[in-house]
């Protein structure tokens, strides 16, 4: 009796332990989703004038549209695109008409065309406003003499390129560039596993539950007669 006892707690305690840390993770879901969903409201809202004082928690992903002079200096930040492969993120300064200079993340240019001269001059460029937490510890320093970068680093590469640690990842600008695709930012990234997280602790709890209901039964059945 203490033995069915001992199965029946352990198995009811050990399911509710489960079951609650799936319900936690159904609450984080709602959570998260709330917060993409705010983000992606903020992306597609209507553009305005570059604010004079800049926060970057306040106005991470704030839609603006600019306009200026884009220098013919450039970094290039490795990444990959999905169904072309490897290329670079061009990342230029413009030089803003009322004299701030800030950095524009252009977009996408496949490996080929990473040294392609591309002319500075007028340009506008309406974009959104991003500070991407893409270095670690395991990043691996910039080659400056090839001018190869492996992860935004938004006041790194203010310095090297004499900039506000302001980044403007373009969504379209006037004139185009012929051989960058813009790569605007979205929500794609922001990890969001909460329902697989919840399924994997309601199946435990399954589990667990079947496997105390097989070792009750299996307690309780009549010994077969030797």
């Amino acid at each position: 009796m203490r033995r069915t006892l001992f199965l029946l707690i352990i198995g009811l305690g050990g399911a509710s332990i489960l079951i609650a840390l799936g319900l936690w993770q159904v609450q984080r879901l709602a959570w998260k989703q709330a917060i993409i969903s705010d983000i992606n409201a903020r992306i597609a809202a209507a553009p305005v004038d570059l604010p004079q004082a800049i926060d970057a928690t306040a106005d991470a992903y704030l839609p603006v549209t600019v306009s200026g002079l884009l220098d013919d200096e450039e970094i290039h930040v490795l990444v990959s695109k999905k169904d072309v492969g490897a290329g670079y993120r061009i990342i230029t300064p413009l030089q803003l008409n009322d004299g701030r200079r800030i950095l524009v993340d252009r977009g996408f240019a496949i490996a080929a065309d990473k040294d392609n001269e591309r002319a500075g001059g007028p340009a506008s460029i309406t974009g959104n406003l991003q500070w991407p937490q893409e270095t670690d510890g395991f990043t691996p320093a910039p080659d400056l003499a090839e001018n190869i970068w492996f992860a935004r680093d938004v006041p790194a590469m203010a310095q090297t390129l004499q900039t506000l640690p302001i980044l403007l990842v373009a969504r379209f600008s006037t004139p185009a560039d012929n051989d960058i695709s813009p790569l605007p930012v979205d929500t794609s990234r922001i990890p969001n596993d909460h329902l697989q997280y919840a399924i994997t602790w309601f199946s435990l709890a399954a589990i667990w539950l079947g496997m105390s209901l097989f070792f009750l039964r299996r307690r309780r059945a009549p010994k077969a007669e030797s």
